[in-house]
């Protein structure tokens, strides 16, 4: 070995592509192209943890005053909603539960069980988070969140609302990171 190898510095473990700074900096139909290109993991056991979650795009308001505040409140450690924490059960169902830090206490809020079905925006596998459980509000039991890996360790959903008639309409994207564990 020479000198001049010896003296090259050691190259840096590569960079993750995506993150939750990076998906928040993406427009609605953005990250709508790249949930439809997402992927479900082949076993639910592999959702286990306690991963930090983003709000990333309230449909209709990412653009102006509005979008750029409400961009800036979901960046800022004091929003209340962290992510949630993933309890595998089995490999085709599981559960778990929002984590809430209100500042002065923190709360498990909101149950879900989780299962593989088809996503209501495009037909294709996904994991949707199921929040009509026993001690649900009954606006908390007409949300539906979905899930689709998008990066490594990294998934992407749409939160929408159950019309009563059937279908849903889309509110919100959101993210969790299972590569950057919440300290809540």
């Amino acid at each position: 070995m020479t000198a001049a190898t010896r003296a090259q510095p050691r190259a840096a473990a590569p960079e993750r592509i995506l993150s939750l700074d990076r998906l928040a900096a993406l427009s609605s139909d953005a990250l709508r192209g790249l949930y439809a290109r997402g992927s479900v993991p082949d076993d639910l056991t592999a959702l286990d943890g306690r991963p930090k979650g983003r709000m990333l795009a309230v449909r209709g308001l990412e653009h102006g005053p509005a979008g750029r505040l409400l961009r800036a409140m979901a960046r800022h450690p004091r929003f209340p909603w962290d992510g949630k924490s993933f309890f595998p059960d089995q490999a085709d169902a599981s559960r778990g539960i929002n984590r809430v830090d209100l500042v002065v206490r923190r709360f498990d809020l909101f149950p879900f069980a989780t299962r593989i079905e088809p996503s209501v925006l495009d037909g294709q596998p996904c994991v949707y988070l199921d929040y009509e459980q026993p001690g649900n509000p009954w606006f908390i039991a007409r949300i539906r969140d979905e899930l689709r890996e998008v990066g490594p360790d990294l998934y992407l959903g749409p939160a929408l609302w159950k019309r009563l008639r059937g279908g849903a309409s889309h509110l919100l994207w959101f993210a969790v990171d299972f590569a950057t564990p919440s300290n809540a």
